[in-house]
Protein backbone atom coordinates (compact mmCIF):
# COMPACT_ATOMS: atom_id res chain seq x y z
CA UNK A 1 0.00 0.00 0.00
CA UNK A 2 2.79 2.17 1.36
CA UNK A 3 4.75 1.46 -2.21
CA UNK A 4 1.64 2.29 -4.18
CA UNK A 5 0.82 5.74 -2.18
CA UNK A 6 4.75 6.68 -3.52
CA UNK A 7 3.95 5.54 -7.06
CA UNK A 8 0.99 7.42 -7.37
CA UNK A 9 2.78 11.19 -5.69
CA UNK A 10 5.82 10.32 -8.17
CA UNK A 11 3.39 10.53 -10.77
CA UNK A 12 1.30 12.97 -9.77
CA UNK A 13 4.90 15.27 -9.37
CA UNK A 14 6.24 13.79 -12.88
CA UNK A 15 5.05 16.99 -14.71
CA UNK A 16 6.76 19.13 -12.03
CA UNK A 17 9.99 17.82 -13.12
CA UNK A 18 12.46 18.86 -16.03
CA UNK A 19 12.39 16.49 -18.98
CA UNK A 20 16.02 15.84 -18.55
CA UNK A 21 15.91 15.37 -14.71
CA UNK A 22 13.26 12.57 -15.89
CA UNK A 23 15.69 11.35 -18.50
CA UNK A 24 18.43 10.83 -15.89
CA UNK A 25 16.06 8.88 -13.16
CA UNK A 26 14.72 6.65 -15.77
CA UNK A 27 19.25 6.17 -16.87
CA UNK A 28 19.35 5.57 -13.31
CA UNK A 29 16.20 2.84 -12.83
CA UNK A 30 17.31 1.14 -16.00
CA UNK A 31 21.22 0.68 -15.34
CA UNK A 32 20.12 -0.92 -11.98
CA UNK A 33 17.87 -3.34 -13.48
CA UNK A 34 20.90 -4.15 -15.97
CA UNK A 35 22.85 -4.92 -12.47
CA UNK A 36 20.27 -7.11 -11.21
CA UNK A 37 19.76 -9.15 -14.00
CA UNK A 38 23.41 -9.56 -14.87
CA UNK A 39 23.99 -10.88 -10.93
CA UNK A 40 21.16 -13.47 -10.86
CA UNK A 41 22.14 -15.00 -7.32
CA UNK A 42 23.61 -13.20 -3.99
CA UNK A 43 24.65 -9.69 -3.36
CA UNK A 44 24.45 -7.16 -6.27
CA UNK A 45 28.25 -6.89 -7.39
CA UNK A 46 29.10 -3.78 -9.61
CA UNK A 47 31.92 -3.12 -11.51
CA UNK A 48 34.13 -0.14 -12.45
CA UNK A 49 32.47 0.93 -15.35
CA UNK A 50 29.05 1.15 -13.15
CA UNK A 51 30.25 2.58 -10.46
CA UNK A 52 31.62 5.38 -13.13
CA UNK A 53 28.43 5.92 -14.69
CA UNK A 54 26.62 6.49 -11.39
CA UNK A 55 29.21 9.13 -10.07
CA UNK A 56 29.06 10.92 -13.48
CA UNK A 57 25.48 10.74 -13.64
CA UNK A 58 25.28 11.54 -9.98
CA UNK A 59 27.93 14.76 -10.83
CA UNK A 60 25.37 16.29 -13.77
CA UNK A 61 21.86 15.14 -11.92
CA UNK A 62 22.37 14.75 -8.38
CA UNK A 63 18.74 13.96 -7.86
CA UNK A 64 19.55 10.46 -8.57
CA UNK A 65 19.94 9.76 -4.93
CA UNK A 66 16.06 9.53 -4.82
CA UNK A 67 15.40 6.91 -7.21
CA UNK A 68 18.97 4.09 -5.89
CA UNK A 69 17.69 0.85 -4.50
CA UNK A 70 20.53 -1.16 -4.95
CA UNK A 71 23.09 1.06 -3.58
CA UNK A 72 22.71 3.51 -0.75
CA UNK A 73 23.13 7.55 -1.01
CA UNK A 74 26.03 7.68 0.91
CA UNK A 75 28.32 5.38 -0.65
CA UNK A 76 27.78 7.23 -4.13
CA UNK A 77 29.10 10.23 -1.88
CA UNK A 78 31.98 8.58 -0.92
CA UNK A 79 33.03 7.07 -4.32
CA UNK A 80 32.55 10.48 -5.82
CA UNK A 81 34.90 11.75 -3.17
CA UNK A 82 37.34 9.03 -3.69
CA UNK A 83 37.63 9.64 -7.54
CA UNK A 84 38.35 13.56 -6.80
CA UNK A 85 40.86 12.42 -4.15
CA UNK A 86 42.41 10.57 -7.57
CA UNK A 87 42.02 12.96 -9.88
CA UNK A 88 43.96 15.64 -7.92
CA UNK A 89 46.52 13.03 -6.85
CA UNK A 90 46.60 12.36 -10.47
CA UNK A 91 47.24 16.21 -11.58
CA UNK A 92 49.77 16.74 -8.65
CA UNK A 93 52.56 14.01 -10.43
CA UNK A 94 55.43 15.54 -11.71
CA UNK A 95 55.41 15.41 -15.43
CA UNK A 96 58.81 15.56 -16.38
CA UNK A 97 60.86 19.63 -16.22
CA UNK A 98 63.69 20.10 -13.62
CA UNK A 99 63.95 17.75 -10.80
CA UNK A 100 62.87 19.21 -7.39
CA UNK A 101 65.75 20.57 -5.01
CA UNK A 102 66.56 18.66 -1.61
CA UNK A 103 65.85 21.18 1.35
CA UNK A 104 69.38 20.80 2.44
CA UNK A 105 70.48 21.65 -0.62
CA UNK A 106 68.25 24.74 -0.45
CA UNK A 107 69.62 25.65 3.23
CA UNK A 108 73.12 25.58 1.69
CA UNK A 109 72.78 27.97 -1.17
CA UNK A 110 71.10 30.33 1.54
CA UNK A 111 73.97 29.73 3.99
CA UNK A 112 76.28 29.78 1.12
CA UNK A 113 75.51 33.56 0.22
CA UNK A 114 74.91 34.71 4.09
CA UNK A 115 78.32 33.52 4.53
CA UNK A 116 79.26 35.60 1.38
CA UNK A 117 78.00 38.78 0.72
CA UNK A 118 79.86 39.37 -2.61
CA UNK A 119 79.31 36.09 -4.41
CA UNK A 120 76.41 36.08 -6.89
CA UNK A 121 74.84 33.31 -8.42
CA UNK A 122 77.54 32.41 -10.53
CA UNK A 123 80.04 31.95 -7.63
CA UNK A 124 77.91 29.66 -5.48
CA UNK A 125 76.76 27.96 -8.48
CA UNK A 126 80.49 26.95 -9.62
CA UNK A 127 81.13 26.23 -5.97
CA UNK A 128 78.50 23.84 -5.77
CA UNK A 129 79.56 22.16 -9.20
CA UNK A 130 82.65 21.43 -7.30
CA UNK A 131 80.86 20.11 -4.98
CA UNK A 132 78.99 17.28 -7.25
CA UNK A 133 75.49 19.22 -7.32
CA UNK A 134 73.90 19.05 -10.63
CA UNK A 135 71.80 22.13 -10.65
CA UNK A 136 70.86 25.33 -12.96
CA UNK A 137 72.34 28.27 -12.15
CA UNK A 138 68.71 30.04 -12.32
CA UNK A 139 67.86 27.54 -9.23
CA UNK A 140 70.46 28.75 -7.29
CA UNK A 141 69.17 32.96 -7.94
CA UNK A 142 65.99 31.37 -6.52
CA UNK A 143 67.08 30.10 -3.69
CA UNK A 144 69.48 32.60 -2.43
CA UNK A 145 68.97 35.03 0.38
CA UNK A 146 68.03 38.51 -0.74
CA UNK A 147 70.29 41.27 0.09
CA UNK A 148 68.57 44.95 0.56
CA UNK A 149 71.84 46.43 1.88
CA UNK A 150 75.39 47.02 -0.55
CA UNK A 151 77.34 44.06 -1.15
CA UNK A 152 80.30 46.25 0.31
CA UNK A 153 82.03 44.89 3.55
CA UNK A 154 80.25 46.90 6.37
CA UNK A 155 82.05 47.90 9.48
CA UNK A 156 81.17 45.30 11.65
CA UNK A 157 82.06 42.64 9.11
CA UNK A 158 85.71 44.08 8.92
CA UNK A 159 85.45 44.13 12.43
CA UNK A 160 84.82 40.30 12.54
CA UNK A 161 87.10 39.48 9.86
CA UNK A 162 89.93 41.65 11.27
CA UNK A 163 89.64 41.05 15.04
CA UNK A 164 93.15 38.88 15.89
CA UNK A 165 95.04 42.16 14.07
CA UNK A 166 93.14 44.70 15.29
CA UNK A 167 93.45 47.01 18.63
CA UNK A 168 91.41 50.18 19.86
CA UNK A 169 91.76 52.35 22.48
CA UNK A 170 90.21 55.96 24.44
CA UNK A 171 90.53 57.97 26.64
CA UNK A 172 88.25 58.62 29.72
CA UNK A 173 88.15 61.07 32.86
CA UNK A 174 88.02 59.96 35.90
CA UNK A 175 86.86 62.85 39.13
CA UNK A 176 89.58 62.81 42.20
CA UNK A 177 88.23 64.04 45.59
CA UNK A 178 89.83 67.02 45.05
CA UNK A 179 87.34 67.64 41.90
CA UNK A 180 90.21 67.21 39.86
CA UNK A 181 90.17 65.45 36.33
CA UNK A 182 92.27 62.64 35.59
CA UNK A 183 92.83 61.38 31.95
CA UNK A 184 93.25 56.97 31.62
CA UNK A 185 94.31 55.65 28.13
CA UNK A 186 93.15 52.38 27.61
CA UNK A 187 94.30 49.81 24.63
CA UNK A 188 92.26 46.49 23.90
CA UNK A 189 93.15 43.68 21.33
CA UNK A 190 89.58 42.58 19.45
CA UNK A 191 90.63 38.99 19.21
CA UNK A 192 90.72 38.14 23.24
CA UNK A 193 89.39 41.22 25.18
CA UNK A 194 92.38 41.34 26.27
CA UNK A 195 93.73 45.05 28.20
CA UNK A 196 97.33 45.62 26.97
CA UNK A 197 97.56 49.05 28.41
CA UNK A 198 96.24 51.45 30.78
CA UNK A 199 97.71 54.30 31.71
CA UNK A 200 97.06 57.96 33.47
CA UNK A 201 97.83 61.58 33.18
CA UNK A 202 96.63 65.15 33.67
CA UNK A 203 97.40 66.43 31.00
CA UNK A 204 97.33 64.23 27.90
CA UNK A 205 99.18 65.32 24.69
CA UNK A 206 99.86 64.19 21.48
CA UNK A 207 103.33 63.02 22.66
CA UNK A 208 102.06 61.32 25.80
CA UNK A 209 99.74 59.36 23.52
CA UNK A 210 102.25 58.19 20.83
CA UNK A 211 104.83 57.67 24.38
CA UNK A 212 101.89 55.31 25.65
CA UNK A 213 101.39 53.06 21.95
CA UNK A 214 105.07 52.46 21.61
CA UNK A 215 105.34 51.32 25.13
CA UNK A 216 102.17 49.28 25.32
CA UNK A 217 103.10 47.51 22.07
CA UNK A 218 106.74 45.90 21.02
CA UNK A 219 107.78 46.31 17.45
CA UNK A 220 107.09 42.49 16.65
CA UNK A 221 103.81 42.34 18.38
CA UNK A 222 101.97 45.76 17.28
CA UNK A 223 98.74 45.13 15.30
CA UNK A 224 97.75 45.56 11.65
CA UNK A 225 95.03 48.24 12.44
CA UNK A 226 94.58 50.90 15.36
CA UNK A 227 90.50 52.19 15.72
CA UNK A 228 90.35 55.23 17.52
CA UNK A 229 87.71 57.79 17.71
CA UNK A 230 88.55 61.79 16.68
CA UNK A 231 89.59 63.58 19.83
CA UNK A 232 91.63 66.22 18.29
CA UNK A 233 94.39 65.03 20.60
CA UNK A 234 95.44 62.67 18.39
CA UNK A 235 97.50 64.71 16.15
CA UNK A 236 100.20 64.33 13.92
CA UNK A 237 102.48 63.24 16.05
CA UNK A 238 100.39 60.10 16.86
CA UNK A 239 99.42 58.96 13.23
CA UNK A 240 103.26 59.34 12.31
CA UNK A 241 104.21 56.65 14.96
CA UNK A 242 101.35 54.90 13.42
CA UNK A 243 102.94 54.90 10.74
CA UNK A 244 106.00 54.10 11.62
CA UNK A 245 105.14 51.38 13.43
CA UNK A 246 103.56 49.80 10.72
CA UNK A 247 100.21 50.77 12.19
CA UNK A 248 97.09 51.58 9.84
CA UNK A 249 95.19 54.15 11.45
CA UNK A 250 91.37 53.34 11.71
CA UNK A 251 89.50 56.76 12.70
CA UNK A 252 85.68 55.87 13.26
CA UNK A 253 83.24 58.05 11.33
CA UNK A 254 82.14 61.18 13.31
CA UNK A 255 79.39 60.87 16.21
CA UNK A 256 79.41 56.82 16.26
CA UNK A 257 80.89 55.89 19.18
CA UNK A 258 79.28 52.27 18.37
CA UNK A 259 82.61 51.61 15.69
CA UNK A 260 84.53 51.38 18.75
CA UNK A 261 82.26 49.39 21.28
CA UNK A 262 84.86 47.06 22.47
CA UNK A 263 87.02 49.71 24.18
CA UNK A 264 83.59 51.53 24.93
CA UNK A 265 82.45 48.57 26.52
CA UNK A 266 85.56 48.52 28.18
CA UNK A 267 85.72 51.66 29.84
CA UNK A 268 82.10 51.10 30.74
CA UNK A 269 83.18 47.48 32.74
CA UNK A 270 86.53 49.76 34.44
CA UNK A 271 83.24 52.16 35.88
CA UNK A 272 81.03 49.45 36.92
CA UNK A 273 83.39 47.18 38.50
CA UNK A 274 86.22 49.62 39.77
CA UNK A 275 85.90 53.13 39.87
CA UNK A 276 82.27 53.95 40.87
CA UNK A 277 82.84 51.85 44.45
CA UNK A 278 86.25 54.19 44.83
CA UNK A 279 86.85 57.52 45.81
CA UNK A 280 89.82 58.99 43.90
CA UNK A 281 93.03 60.31 46.40
CA UNK A 282 94.80 61.33 43.20
CA UNK A 283 97.44 60.40 39.87
CA UNK A 284 99.35 58.01 41.77
CA UNK A 285 96.02 55.97 43.56
CA UNK A 286 94.14 56.03 40.52
CA UNK A 287 97.26 54.29 38.34
CA UNK A 288 97.27 51.82 41.01
CA UNK A 289 93.65 50.86 41.25
CA UNK A 290 94.11 50.39 37.27
CA UNK A 291 96.98 48.28 36.97
CA UNK A 292 94.87 45.90 40.23
CA UNK A 293 92.01 45.96 37.75
CA UNK A 294 94.05 45.51 34.91
CA UNK A 295 95.30 41.79 36.12
CA UNK A 296 91.71 40.84 38.06
CA UNK A 297 90.36 41.43 33.77
CA UNK A 298 93.31 39.73 31.71
CA UNK A 299 94.50 37.21 33.85
CA UNK A 300 90.89 35.96 36.45
CA UNK A 301 87.87 37.62 35.22
CA UNK A 302 85.54 35.31 32.90
CA UNK A 303 84.06 36.75 29.47
CA UNK A 304 81.09 35.65 28.13
CA UNK A 305 82.26 36.37 25.07
CA UNK A 306 85.28 33.98 25.33
CA UNK A 307 83.09 31.13 26.20
CA UNK A 308 83.50 32.12 30.35
CA UNK A 309 87.29 32.17 29.98
CA UNK A 310 89.51 34.68 30.71
CA UNK A 311 91.53 36.75 28.14
CA UNK A 312 94.67 35.45 28.92
CA UNK A 313 93.67 31.62 29.22
CA UNK A 314 92.60 30.37 32.66
CA UNK A 315 93.13 26.85 33.67
CA UNK A 316 90.26 24.51 34.90
CA UNK A 317 91.27 23.52 38.40
CA UNK A 318 89.64 20.04 39.95
CA UNK A 319 91.30 18.86 42.94
CA UNK A 320 92.28 20.84 45.98
CA UNK A 321 90.53 22.97 48.39
CA UNK A 322 89.00 25.90 47.44
CA UNK A 323 90.31 29.36 48.57
CA UNK A 324 88.92 32.75 48.30
CA UNK A 325 91.35 36.14 47.60
CA UNK A 326 90.12 39.39 47.45
CA UNK A 327 91.54 42.02 44.37
CA UNK A 328 90.70 45.49 44.88
CA UNK A 329 90.18 45.89 48.87
CA UNK A 330 87.72 42.93 48.88
CA UNK A 331 85.48 44.47 45.83
CA UNK A 332 86.20 41.37 44.13
CA UNK A 333 87.76 37.78 45.12
CA UNK A 334 90.03 35.29 43.12
CA UNK A 335 88.68 31.64 43.70
CA UNK A 336 91.41 28.79 42.53
CA UNK A 337 91.99 25.55 44.40
CA UNK A 338 95.45 25.11 46.57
Amino acid sequence: MIGLFCFVLAVLASPLKSKSRLEAENAALRHQLIVLRRQLHGRARLTSNDRWFFIQLYRWFPSILQVLTIIQPETLVRWHRAGFRCYWSWKSCPRGGRPQIDTELRALIRQMSIDNSLWGAPRIHGELLKLGFELAQSSVAKYMVERRGPPSQGWRTFVHNHALNIAAMDLFVVPTIGFDLLYALVIVRLDRSDLVWIDVTNNPTAEWVARQITEAFPWDEAPKYLIRDRDRIYGTIVTRRLRAMGIRDKPTAPASPWQNGFAERLIGSIRRECLDHFVVLGEAHLRRILRDYTRYYNDIRTHRSLDKDAPVGRPVQRTGSIKSFPILAGLHHHYARV
